[in-house]
């Protein structure tokens, strides 16, 4: 290929024609010869007379020139220019083209397809053999090198898996690489560090040159979720220090209704010399109870995901008391209050303690219990010791035994005095006692202690060097109310007054239950050890692909409980949630201890990026040029001749502008009249986009309007008509109430008259759809030709303040509920309209009470019009996704378009739901 300049040929050997040009003039100069100029007396008769056809003695320079440019665009054409050529490699013999093909791959698949397609395309050119080989897929054998097309057809069958690449399978692989010859190797790496790359690296430059291409995108990751002192804890990675950056760890799980959505939302914020960015969350037990995974917002890896397990569910707790309840006085019960305060978070085993024992629940809470039987007291430790925790609470029992005198008790946190304290007694206060404010290293800290908050009497703790570092919680005196000892992985805790109201009032507060879930909750299960799984088989019930996303197990066989413990991901053991009988275990991608750590290549490699140049074939724009030239060519001939002037060229005029009327339009403009395309428009309901000037993108948007319409038809009682293409400029935009409005970074902005149109067509209840189809490659405000293109023509447009769509906006429930909103592309970046300030939400209703307007602009970049798109035979027009996967996402992008456009026609009708407390209440319901 020559390469002059942006401009590349494939055949050069054709621009050789060119010099054939001034030739070409010369003799179209020459012929026909000029005629002889006579002096013929006679010739003053005709004089003033005038003929309907004539002829030039010469050919004029400019139509010369006309005709040398359309040759010359022939010439050029034939020549195969390419505009941005890509690099020519130059390179011979088999090629191996690796990619790590692990989770981290995920973030920017789409653009190593790309590269990997210009690497096939290139090697075609070149007639070179091909080997593609995916490393996390373990290959086993040499690779099978190809010709190019071959593998072309089957690139859309590779996938980023769950995992990272196996580093004995890949020694395998480098050892056998010497029976397959020399040959170069092009190694799409995902930028991270794994064992066994260097052996692999030192086989392939054994074998012949190697050529690396890294994303710049850092991947991200996140160790599984902790739960520490009521607090939801995750951490998040990244491979090497940089800028200071700020991310979205978002949590999904099963609302009320059964629907998954977005529950809770936590930021991040990695400092420039750290690698580390921790987020906390503060959720209340039932919503954590719901929650099934974490994600960092917009990266879509399997590493950006921690699923959650029996860490965040519900425990098994038993509740034992000291002594019987009293007959019809529940409210004396030593266990009342407790099970009021357990019962929403928590399931309550009843029983012995030899029996709650053989049910291995997460915490014993002993109420008034003074002492524990011998034969009982070595299991109960035993259970302690392997992750147990035991919740105490004093009483009139315990006050009058000797438990924990002389010296502590295995199952006491601490000494107690004979005796206890009390308001009037003979270690009297002068007055009930409060709480003192929680300390830094106690599980209550950032509790509220509330003044209504009074201690009458308690059991009083013995001096000892080791209390100070046992109290967890104290009064305003300093007398510990609430003290903890830890016995192996386990813990005893002691509450110094009752668990009812008989010694103070915290059980009658809010305080209680939240000090409760704190420490029945906040203990972890123990951690899985192999030879507790021995011998066990775990079932997967959802498991994650390479992208993250999460997927029903299907028939995949169950685990061995030895292959799970060890937690090496692989084909046979995907990430996923694995159940047994009475548990079930997370399997994530990132373990709590993992780090990220960048890959350090050799300075002697070279190392490219994934941006793939577009090229752009010139030859049908040349060609096509050339026609019209020699078209105008043609009506200048006519012209000189005098056959443009007369009757026969008034129906020379007629029939080509009959002809011009009648040239399809596609339906991609409005070229009705005024009066024609209002009656179209207002008949009927019809979905319109703006024609952009990008034939291509304009076509997209009208077949996408079309598929989105027939679906209308299908399933609602909306029956739109065809789709209709508006130019700002000409057509009046007050008949459509839905605008379709694909961004490219070609279009021009519209005049000062357009934006005037378009602020009242928005502040009339106007909807118009920013689609900037950039969703694969960068989110809502990222530095994008279309996202800038988007900024310019949105800049003079009286927009409202926008936010992301919310859980409880109306466009998750107009028609379908949907949580996402995907097109081509799955970015949940999606903005609408902010709700008002004061938007609240009313007690019983699922959502705020919104305004009654429809979001006059919705912007996204998901390409849903490609998604839509389908040709007059309903068949669908670009792929999205792979096999049954991406049949799911083309049929959630059809139920958004549906939740929109019955949002366009409708309203917040929805929303009014808010007002039927009201109402009722004003019917005296």
């Amino acid at each position: 290929m020559l390469v002059l300049g942006p401009i590349g040929f494939t055949a050069p050997w054709l621009l050789l024609g060119l010099i054939a040009l001034p030739i070409l003039w010369v003799i179209l100069r020459a012929v026909p010869p000029a005629p002889i100029r006579r002096r013929f007396p006679g010739v003053a008769l005709l004089l003033g007379l005038t003929d309907d056809e004539s002829q030039t003695d010469r050919t004029p320079w400019w139509l010369l020139l006309l005709r040398m440019l359309a040759v010359a665009a022939v010439i050029v054409g034939f020549a195969g220019p390419v505009l941005n050529p890509s690099d020519a490699r130059t390179g011979q013999g088999p090629l191996l083209i690796l990619t790590d093909g692990g989770w981290a791959d995920g973030r920017d698949w789409s653009r190593r397809e790309d590269r990997i397609a210009g690497l096939l395309a290139e090697a075609e050119r070149n007639n070179r053999p091909v080997a593609l080989v995916s490393l996390a897929e373990a290959p086993k054998r040499v690779p099978n090198f190809q010709p190019p097309s071959a593998w072309s057809t089957r690139l859309g069958n590779l996938a980023p898996q769950p995992w990272r690449p196996d580093a004995a399978m890949t020694a395998d692989f480098a050892a056998a690489l010497a029976e397959a010859g020399p040959f170069e190797s092009y190694w799409l790496s995902d930028g991270l560090a794994w064992p066994g790359r260097g052996g692999l690296l030192s086989e392939l430059e054994a074998q012949g040159p190697v050529t690396l291409f890294e994303s710049p995108r850092p991947a991200l990751g996140l160790r599984p979720v902790r739960f520490e002192d009521g607090v939801v804890k995750l951490t998040a990675l990244r491979p090497a220090p940089g800028i200071e950056r700020q991310i979205s760890v978002v949590a999904y799980g099963l609302d009320p209704s059964g629907t998954e959505r977005a529950l809770a939302r936590g930021e991040a914020e990695f400092a420039p010399p750290e690698v580390e960015a921790e987020v906390a969350l503060s959720l209340p037990a039932e919503l954590r109870n719901r929650i099934s995974r974490f994600e960092i917002d917009g990266e879509r890896t399997a590493g950006a995901v921690s699923l959650t397990d029996d860490g965040l569910r519900r425990r098994e707790v038993a509740l034992i008391a000291g002594r019987e309840d009293r007959e019809g006085l529940e409210l004396l019960s030593p266990l009342h209050y407790l099970q009021q305060a357990l019962e929403p978070t928590a399931d309550l085993v009843d029983g012995t303690l030899a029996d709650v024992l053989l049910a291995n629940p997460d915490a014993i809470v002993m109420a008034d219990v003074a002492s524990v039987a011998a034969g009982e007291q070595a299991p109960l430790l035993e259970w302690i010791e392997n992750g147990g925790l035991l919740l105490r609470f004093a009483g009139p029992r315990m006050a009058a035994s000797d438990i924990s005198r002389t010296e502590e008790d295995p199952l006491m946190p601490v000494r107690l005095r004979e005796g206890g304290r009390t308001v009037g007694g003979a270690m009297s206060w002068g007055e009930p006692k409060t709480l003192r404010a929680f300390d830094e290293d106690s599980p209550f800290f950032g509790l509220d202690t509330s003044d209504e908050v009074v201690v009458t009497a308690q059991v009083l703790a013995q001096p000892d060097p080791a209390l100070a570092s046992r109290v967890i919680a104290a009064l305003e005196d300093g007398t510990p109310l609430v003290t903890r000892k830890r016995i192996g992985a386990g813990q005893v805790i002691l509450f110094h007054v009752t668990a009812n109201a008989e010694w103070s009032s915290l059980p009658l507060s809010g305080l209680f239950v939240q000090m409760l879930e704190r420490m029945a909750v906040s203990t972890q299960p123990a951690l899985t050890e192999a030879s507790e799984l021995e011998g066990t088989v775990w079932a997967p019930r959802v498991v994650l692909n390479g992208f993250g996303e999460v997927m029903d197990a299907g028939q995949l066989a169950g685990i061995k409980g030895e292959l799970l413990a060890e937690g090496v991901l692989g084909p046979d053991l995907p990430p996923g949630l694995y159940e047994g009988e009475d548990r079930s275990i997370a399997l994530n991608v990132i373990r709590p201890d993992a780090e990220l750590t960048p890959t350090n290549w050799p300075a002697r490699l070279r190392v490219e990026g994934l941006d793939v140049l577009r090229e752009t074939l010139l030859k049908g724009w040349l060609l096509a040029t050339a026609l019209v030239l020699l078209a105008v060519d043609v009506l200048a001939s006519l012209w000189l001749s005098g056959k443009l002037t007369g009757p026969r060229a008034a129906r020379a005029s007629a029939v080509v502008l009959a002809l011009v009327l009648a040239a399809p339009s596609g339906g991609a403009r409005a070229q009705e009249s005024d009066d024609a395309l209002a009656i179209l428009a207002t008949s009927e309901v019809v979905l319109a986009h703006v024609i952009t000037g990008d034939q291509r993108l304009d076509a997209t948007a009208f077949d996408g309007l079309r598929g989105l319409s027939e679906v209308l038809f299908r399933r609602t009682s909306i029956e739109p008509a065809e789709p209709i293409g508006v130019n700002l400029e000409t057509d009046e935009l007050a008949f459509f109430p839905f605008l379709y409005w694909p961004i490219s970074p070609e279009q021009p902005l519209p005049s000062v008259e357009a934006y005037g149109k378009l602020n009242r067509y928005l502040r009339s209840g106007g909807m118009i759809l920013f689609d900037t189809r950039d969703a694969a490659i960068g989110g809502f405000g990222s530095d994008t030709p279309e996202g800038r293109k988007l900024q310019q023509l949105a800049r003079p447009l009286d927009i409202p303040p926008l936010e992301v769509v919310p859980a409880d906006h109306v466009l998750t429930r107009t028609f379908y509920l949907l949580q996402d909103f995907p097109g081509r592309h799955a970015s949940r970046d999606v903005w609408v309209e902010a709700a008002p300030p004061d938007a609240e939400q009313i007690e019983g209703m699922p959502f705020r009470n919104l305004n009654d307007g429809v979001t006059p602009v919705v912007i996204g970049g998901n390409d849903w019009a490609a998604a839509w798109a389908v040709d007059r035979n309903g068949n669908t027009l670009f792929p999205v996704g792979r096999g049954y996967a991406g049949e799911q996402q083309r049929e959630i992008a059809y139920r958004f378009g549906v939740n929109l456009i019955m949002h366009v026609l409708t309203g917040n009708y929805k929303s009014d739901q808010v007002h039927v407390p009201a109402l009722l209440d004003r019917l005296g319901q």
